[in-house]
C-alpha cells in the first residue's frame, strides 16, 4: 500500500499511480509480465496490484532460479550424494523436490549435503578435506554464473567438481512471448540479471515482437515507474526498450562478467521445470574445463525426472497462467513448512511469497 512508503515516496507513488490510471483508461486489457522473484516480492509485499487499474494485470514469470531447476537435475545431485560425494549448495536448494525426494531428505538419510554461502566456501572445504570428493551444485541465472566461472578459472582443487545448472533469462522470455494464450503486452525485465547482461539482450522484444520492455529496479517506485513506462509506450504505439534502473544497470552490462561466462561456459539447450526444453537457455562447462564437470567425471545422468507432483500447478504458476491461490494444494497440503511444489520453496518463489504476504 502507498501508506507503507516513506512520505516523499508515497507522494510520488500517488502521482505515478494517477498517471497509470489515466493511461490505462484509454486501453483495453493490459497484461505485463515480470521475470524476477524480487519484483514479485515487492509487488506482493507492498500491495502494488491493489493500486493498479482493474484492466492492468501484472503476472509473475519464471524469475525464480530455484523454481525452474528440473527434478532430473535435483535427482542427479542426490545420485552423486548417494555415491558418497559431498554436495555443496545454497540453502534454498535443499528442499527443492526431485522426482522422489529432496536433497534435505537425502541428508536426513545420511548423505553429506552442506549449505554454503558462496562458491569459495566449497573450494575451501575441498582444500581442507582432500580425501573427499566435493561437488558444487551451481544454480542460478546470469546473476550468479560469473561467481561460478571465477572459481573454475582459478583452477580449483582436483577433488572439487561442478554440477552446472545455470540458466539464461532472455530465452525464457522469448518462450513466454511465443505462448499465444498468454497474450502479453509488455515485459518488466529483471534488475539483478540486467546488471550483468545489460539492456541490449532485450532488444529483440520491442523490435521483433513489438513488446514494450522496461528494465526496472526493486523499490515500489521502480515497479510503478516500470508499469507507467510500458503503458506510455502502448498509448503512443511506440514499443521500445527502456532502462528505468539506470542507477545500477548499464546498456552494455558488466562486460568483465560476460567475458568470464563466455570463457568458461558454452550455451546449450536446457530443460526448465514445467516448461520443457528451451533452446539456448543453459550453461555448460567448456571442454577446456571438463575435468571439473561432475557429469563427465562421475558419469551421472538422469534422463527423465518427475517435475510436477499430482495436483500441483507450479508449472502454471511459473508462467503466470494462474495465481498461487488457484492451485488446489496452495496452503493446504503445500505450505512453506512442507512444500510440494518448487514455487513454495524459495523466498523468490511466487507461491512462497504469496503464502508469506
Amino acid at each position: 500500500m502507498v501508506e507503507n512508503l516513506r512520505f516523499r515516496d508515497a507522494t510520488l507513488a500517488k502521482r505515478v499511480v494517477e498517471k497509470i490510471h489515466n493511461l490505462a483508461s484509454k486501453e483495453g486489457t493490459v497484461k505485463i509480465c515480470h521475470v524476477c522473484g524480487t519484483h514479485e516480492w515487492t509487488i506482493t509485499h507492498f500491495g502494488l496490484r491493489s493500486l493498479l487499474p482493474t484492466n492492468v494485470e501484472v503476472i509473475a514469470g519464471p524469475g525464480c532460479p530455484v523454481c525452474i531447476v528440473p527434478a532430473s537435475e535435483i535427482d542427479e545431485a542426490i545420485q552423486l550424494a548417494s555415491k558418497g560425494m559431498v554436495i555443496t549448495c545454497f540453502g534454498d536448494v535443499l528442499r527443492v523436490p526431485g522426482s522422489k525426494m529432496s536433497l534435505l531428505d537425502a541428508k536426513a538419510e545420511g548423505a553429506d549435503v552442506r549449505v554454503i554461502y558462496g562458491v569459495s566456501d566449497a573450494v575451501k572445504m575441498a582444500e581442507k578435506e582432500p580425501n573427499k570428493e566435493f561437488v558444487f551444485f551451481a544454480i542460478g541465472f546470469e546473476t550468479t554464473a560469473p561467481s561460478t566461472a571465477v572459481e573454475v578459472i582459478k583452477q580449483p582443487p582436483e577433488n572439487l567438481s561442478f554440477l552446472v545448472s545455470h540458466r539464461l533469462i532472455p530465452p525464457a522470455m522469448k518462450l513466454l512471448v511465443d505462448m499465444t494464450d498468454l497474450s502479453l503486452n509488455g515485459f518488466i525485465a529483471p534488475g539483478h540479471v540486467s546488471t550483468i547482461i545489460g539492456v541490449k539482450p532485450y532488444e529483440i522484444f520491442p523490435k521483433r515482437y513489438h513488446m514494450p520492455t522496461v528494465v526496472a529496479g526493486f523499490e515500489p517506485l521502480d515497479v510503478l515507474f516500470g508499469v507507467y513506462m510500458i503503458l506510455k509506450q502502448l498509448s503512443e504505439g511506440k514499443p521500445c526498450l527502456e532502462n528505468e534502473y539506470m542507477r545500477a544497470v548499464r546498456w552494455e552490462g558488466n562486460v568483465k562478467a560476460q567475458e568470464l561466462m563466455r570463457k568458461v561456459f558454452e550455451v546449450v539447450n536446457g530443460n526448465w521445470r514445467g516448461l520443457g526444453t528451451i533452446p539456448s537457455s543453459t550453461f555448460k562447462l567448456r571442454r577446456k574445463y571438463e575435468n571439473h564437470d561432475a557429469h563427465l567425471k562421475y558419469g551421472v545422468k538422469v534422463e527423465d525426472g518427475v517435475d510436477i507432483q499430482p495436483g500441483c500447478k507450479c508449472h502454471l504458476v511459473i508462467i503466470g497462467k494462474i495465481k498461487p491461490t488457484e492451485c488446489p494444494l496452495f496452503m493446504k497440503t503445500c505450505t512453506p513448512q512442507k512444500p510440494v511444489g518448487a514455487c513454495m520453496v524459495s523466498i523468490e518463489g511466487t507461491c512462497r511469497i504469496w503464502a508469506k504476504a
